[in-house]
């Protein structure tokens, strides 16, 4: 975004009209106010401000325009018409308990089960004793058991056969993503056994039989067009088995559906799913399969890595943003994982917010009644078509290392996620990638729901994993906050300092409200010398800092303070940079920063 696109003059309603200079003359003296932007600033430097990148490298425009589509061609449209099918995930390991789980789930809005099979959820042996009362031909089924997922299959059939299973309904099988998730014997380079077995049961039960779960990849770290490339090699290479058995290109397409993670960055997640389907097509297109049987069939489940074990509820927020997205987008099926997911086995509660989720953009905001309401705004069609390229390109390296198991085995796809996460956790440790509840508004005194234990998927690496690290060994000391001048003058940095502590842990003492430096000491000391705290953060105005600053500073080091913090930016202005040890404002790196202080604290 470091250049303004050439934008037209806007025909808003009532027939006025507007230019770009005129917006950015607008937008920068809102910027200018906020401190975003220098009066020597040019007004186009709004675009940059306001712009930003994805980690794919792909523009996010802070505005809109006809110009930002040229002569790109609107393509994959949603196949999907009406509401979207909201799926449960179902993971108890007690059958019985499973089976009375989702019984509840059927009876109060799920239409839709997403079994989970295996170390993770329910016993093979148990699928039988949950599937117990489940109309197979009016609520479809779908499995996952990346550990055994022929064996699986072959216990459900034993349910399903003779029967007539309800679309959409799929074994759910995919031995690629088992492999990265690390369900499948390190080295295994044969997939078509599986596929071809596959096939087998599901032409026999009339479903489903593979699952492209692109959030294998998602939950490791990786970008969306990283994902997206994944995903697409996966399926390729699935349709290279399926024809090799004699099924046609087409044929073959129908047995695959994808299944992609939707997070809360809203713009995004709708462009992934739209550049998906245009890239499947696509990628049908040219394995000659007619138009009409290039759809997709894409089930969105809110991303795992982006929920916070801490402030739990903030979650609630995260997976409605992205349930909007993946509606909006035209997903057809959508789960929601429960806010508690990162504490252990949901409650009734948390699955129950979790289906009205979907419900209540369905019923109450209406979201499915229109079809692909995205579609032909300018910056998503942009964002989709940018990002369907940034997928493709990543296809075509998977391809070039010799198909996506070459890839997973060699370690190229696992080294470009790497680097991807090297640079969300540079973000998220600035907070330029903030965290509601863990990076940013922090309590240190929440009283976090308790829920039962289950084993947690190790290649889950949640985005705030380095704050919560912190957070479950909180510090061994506090920190003093040396307000200096009245609640007015430092309540801003006060209240700053006190949330970019508890990121990491660290409680503090509030002086209060204090004129000069003699009071602030004698607040510091009058506990006693062994009740003085090592480290003292001062917080207040840069007037107070630079009329008494430097005073307070030598004070409190006489008074026993062996660590001196700055909020704020040291300088000739406020504090000299020699006279502290640390500063914080921001933009600094938070995660650095803390870790140095609980060093002191320690």
């Amino acid at each position: 975004m470091s250049a303004a696109p050439d934008v037209s003059p806007l025909e808003l309603s009532g027939g006025t009209r507007h230019t770009r200079e005129e917006w950015e003359s607008a937008a920068a003296a809102v910027l200018r106010k906020a401190g975003r932007l220098t009066e020597e600033d040019p007004d186009d430097a709004v675009w940059a401000a306001l712009g930003r990148t994805t980690l794919d490298g792909v523009a996010v425009p802070p505005l809109g325009t006809p110009e930002l589509v040229g002569d790109l061609e609107t393509s994959g449209r949603p196949a999907r018409v009406g509401e979207w099918d909201i799926r449960v995930p179902v993971d108890e390991p007690d059958a019985a308990a499973a089976n009375r789980q989702l019984l509840e789930e059927l009876d109060t809005g799920a239409t839709s089960l997403w079994l989970q099979v295996g170390p993770a959820g329910l016993p093979v042996a148990g699928i039988a004793t949950a599937l117990g009362d489940v109309l197979l031909d009016a609520a479809p089924v779908v499995l996952d058991a990346p550990a055994d997922p022929v064996v699986a299959a072959q216990a459900f059939a034993a349910v399903a056969v003779g029967g007539t299973l309800a679309d959409g309904a799929s074994l759910g099988i995919d031995p690629v993503g088992a492999l990265v998730w690390g369900a499948a014997p390190r080295g295994s380079t044969e997939v078509a056994p599986t596929v071809e077995e596959a096939l087998r049961l599901a032409t026999e039960l009339g479903c489903g039989a593979l699952v492209v779960d692109g959030t294998a990849v998602h939950d490791l770290g990786a970008s969306d067009a990283q994902e997206l490339g994944y995903a697409l090699a996966t399926a390729a290479t699935y349709l290279r088995v399926l024809t090799a058995t004699g099924l046609d290109a087409a044929a073959a397409a129908e047995l695959v559906t994808f299944r992609l993670a939707v997070t809360d960055e809203q713009f995004v997640s709708i462009a992934k799913l739209r550049a998906a389907r245009r890239l499947w097509a696509r990628m049908l297109e040219l394995g000659g399969v007619p138009e009409a049987g290039r759809g997709t069939h894409v089930h969105a489940v809110t991303s795992r890595p982006m929920m916070s074990r801490y402030a739990p509820w903030v979650n609630m927020l995260r997976t409605c943003v992205a349930a909007f997205a993946a509606g909006v987008a035209g997903a057809d099926a959508v789960t929601v994982l429960p806010f508690d997911t990162r504490l252990g086995m949901p409650d009734a509660f948390s699955r129950r917010i979790a289906r009205n989720t979907s419900s209540l953009l369905i019923s109450e905001s209406h979201l499915a009644r229109v079809s692909d309401p995205a579609g032909g705004a300018w910056s998503i069609e942009r964002l989709t078509d940018d990002l369907a390229v940034a997928a493709w390109e990543e296809l075509g390296r998977v391809e070039q290392a010799g198909g996506v198991l070459a890839a997973v085995l060699d370690g190229s796809l696992r080294g470009r996620i790497d680097r991807v996460v090297a640079e969300r956790d540079r973000q998220v440790a600035t907070r330029e990638r903030p965290l509601t509840g863990l990076s940013e508004f922090p309590s240190l005194r929440e009283s976090l729901p308790e829920r039962e234990p289950r084993p947690e998927l190790p290649q889950v690496r949640p985005y705030g994993h380095a704050f919560e690290a912190l957070r479950d060994e909180p510090a061994a000391d506090k920190v003093f906050l040396a307000t200096m001048g009245p609640v007015s003058a430092h309540t801003a940095r006060a209240t700053f300092a006190t949330n970019l502590f508890a990121a990491g842990g660290i409680d503090v003492v509030n002086a209060g409200a204090h004129d000069d430096a003699t009071a602030v000491v004698s607040s510091y000391a009058e506990a006693g010398p062994e009740s003085r705290r090592p480290v003292v953060c001062l917080a207040g105005a840069d007037q107070a800092y630079a009329a008494w600053g430097a005073e307070l500073v030598a004070a409190l080091r006489d008074a026993g303070a062996r660590w001196v913090v700055l909020a704020g930016r040291p300088g000739e202005r406020t504090v000299a940079a020699e006279l502290v040890d640390d500063w914080a404002a921001n933009g600094v790196d938070a995660l650095a920063f803390l870790r140095r202080t609980r060093e002191q604290l320690s």
